[in-house]
């Protein structure tokens, strides 16, 4: 969850460049900040609580010449957020910040103490300094007690690591949490994601699992955990410093669904153009198991949705965080599909690992070029839908739901499934949805009509059958995340078992019926929640215009498409009502409070 960045350089702008690069990690975590660099004398730690531009305060009252410099940013996992917990920690003759999770912290802790250690923190970082120190003492080689130190830890772990009679050497290792190498003009970088670091140098690393980094400002030496080099090419970004800016939009969020047409655009033009993953044979396989979390599991339920019900294939949909507890048969004819816009999601990751353990075939869909999950599935899709800085995702769904629509189409055709009147049908909708999405964004007055209507409200409802109730989920979370409403989704035909015994007199209800074959349904489920009080959204299509002043207090209408692109016009609209909310509800809409980009730990 955290964000790290390690810089040592020929100059005295260490602080400066980490510091910098640090801002665009912030994503990653923000509960508290810290920084530690050489000062030509001493290694100096600054701490603060909260976001980096509280660190950033701090570090103007203060001499930062320093030609080395190890900082982080905390999603706080193990001990409050506070300054005495944030990172950089300190014991001995070692500095390091980290990000992961040291599983067996407590017994190394005892075991420590009983060495004669102290510890002022309640965090499982500060006992992994403490227990590096101690292999330092004990082998008296840099690499050597990182090396065995991590040999001891369980858990997950990215460090950054300076030792106090060698403070412009940097040393990192990984495992299950990212981290990156970049090779600049005048020095050397060791951070989270390539987004810390392109402002600088676009030429990069990546460390692979139990790799072991030595950083100067000169050279990077790669080691195995034999001690022996390890030879590794660079990389070029494809990604540049732009756009990681906000170029004109208030927030990130914003700029980010404003990116969303042409981010869909271009899955749909690369599928009937040069597709890399056309070769994929559903033939081979008699189950589908889909595996994601959040966004990418609501993504991942339109997928289920359209595989089962086009591509006529058996779909199961899992959260990673139980899937490797549910005794789900996974065999050699398993196909799996891990869904992580990162490509380093702890629990994805895990169940990725437990399904090519037992022989099924894993494909991945991911933003992130290069990411961990990219590099240990058997095929990767990438979405190459950019960099997404605001916390809650948006054009990270949308284009997991666009990949899954081509896999439905690909199974149709192998099936048999599609006639070419139909699939000429599907594939005109498919490449000019660039112009529906933007049709959907325009109608900002709409959007923000509503969120006045709901935004002082303190609970509120979505309801939608079929392909529609998928949508709901992702809806409600958006505006859960980044309003702080409590916000509840339900199947419409669900609401009388229970639910409707929460609707009261002017409870926000919005509900979704774009699909024909449940519009009616879905109607006589509004009319329920109307009938006792309830103020009604309602979210349709252009056919449907002219039917629901009846029972809607506000209309969305959307224009009319295939059931391959209408849950993605659907959750625009959406995004941009959960926006409008937030803004009007004062809340920090890029860095919704206790929330973290990027799920690195389980």
């Amino acid at each position: 969850m955290c964000g790290i960045i390690g810089y040592t350089t020929r100059k005295n702008n260490s602080v400066e460049v980490a510091l910098d690069g640090l801002k665009n990690l912030e994503y990653r975590g923000y509960d508290s900040a810290g920084i530690a660099f050489f000062d030509g004398e001493k290694i100096d730690i600054v701490k603060s609580k909260g976001k980096i531009s509280n660190l950033e305060s701090k570090l103007e009252k203060l001499n930062t010449d320093s030609c080395c410099a190890i900082a982080h940013t905390r999603w706080a996992t193990h001990g409050e957020p506070n300054e005495t917990n944030a990172h950089p920690h300190h014991v001995g003759k070692v500095t390091l910040v980290h990000n992961g999770i040291i599983e067996n912290y407590s017994e190394l802790k005892k075991e420590l103490i009983e060495k004669g250690y102290s510890f002022k923190t309640e965090t499982d970082t500060e006992v992994a300094t403490a227990y590096i120190d101690y292999c330092y003492s004990v082998y008296q080689d840099k690499l050597r007690a990182l090396i065995e130190a991590c040999k001891v830890f369980r858990g997950s772990y990215a460090f950054d690591v300076i030792y106090e009679d060698d403070p412009t050497t940097i040393y990192a290792t990984r495992k299950d949490s990212p981290l990156v190498v970049g090779y600049a003009h005048d020095g050397n970088f060791a951070a989270s994601d390539i987004s810390a670091i392109l402002k600088y140098t676009n030429k990069y690393s990546l460390i692979d699992e139990g790799e072991f980094v030595k950083i100067t400002r000169d050279i990077v030496t790669f080691y195995n955990s034999d001690l022996h080099q390890v030879e590794k090419k660079s990389q070029t970004a494809t990604w540049d410093a732009a756009q990681y800016q906000k170029n004109g939009y208030e927030h990130f969020m914003l700029k980010e669904i404003y990116e969303q047409p042409k981010a869909i655009e271009d899955i749909f033009e690369r599928f009937y153009s040069n597709c890399t993953y056309k070769d994929l044979d559903f033939s081979k396989f008699d189950k589908i198991h889909i595996v994601a979390c959040g966004s990418a599991m609501h993504a991942s339920l339109v997928g289920k949705y359209l595989l089962q019900t086009y591509g006529k294939i058996p779909v199961m949909v899992e959260i990673a965080s139980e899937y490797r507890y549910s005794e789900e048969l996974i065999t050699p004819s398993t196909l799996l599909i891990v869904v992580s816009q990162s490509g380093e999601t702890a629990d994805t990751l895990a169940a990725l690992r437990l399904a090519k353990q037992k022989g099924a075939y894993v494909v991945g869909i991911v933003n992130a070029v290069g990411s961990t999950i990219a590099r240990e599935v058997d095929k990767c899709i990438y979405t190459y839908a950019g960099p997404e800085i605001a916390v809650a995702t948006t054009k990270g769904y949308t284009t997991q739901v666009a990949v899954f629509s081509t896999l439905a189409l690909m199974a149709m055709e192998q099936k048999g499934l599609l006639t070419d009147e139909k699939s000429e049908e599907i594939k005109q909708d498919l490449l000019t949805i660039k112009e529906k999405i933007e049709a959907v964004i325009s109608d900002r007055d709409l959007y923000l009509d509503i969120a006045n209507q709901i935004y002082n409200h303190n609970d509120l409802f979505f309801i939608g059958r079929g392909i529609d109730s998928t949508v709901c989920m992702e809806g409600s979370l958006k505006l859960k995340e980044i309003s702080y409403m409590h916000s509840e989704s339900y199947s419409a035909g669900e609401l009388k078992h229970g639910t409707i015994s929460l609707i009261d007199k002017g409870t926000p209800v919005i509900s979704i019926a774009t699909d024909e074959n449940l519009f009616e349904k879905t109607v006589s489920n509004i009319k329920e929640t109307k009938a006792r009080g309830a103020y009604s959204i309602f979210v349709t299509t252009q056919n449907h215009k002219d039917n629901c002043s009846e029972f809607a207090d506000k209309t969305i209408i959307l224009p009319k498409t295939t059931a391959f692109t209408q849950p993605i016009l659907t959750v625009v609209a959406l995004q941009l009502v959960a926006y409008e909310t937030a803004k009007l509800r004062g809340c920090d809409i890029d860095k919704p409070r206790n929330l973290a980009k990027s799920v690195t730990v389980e």
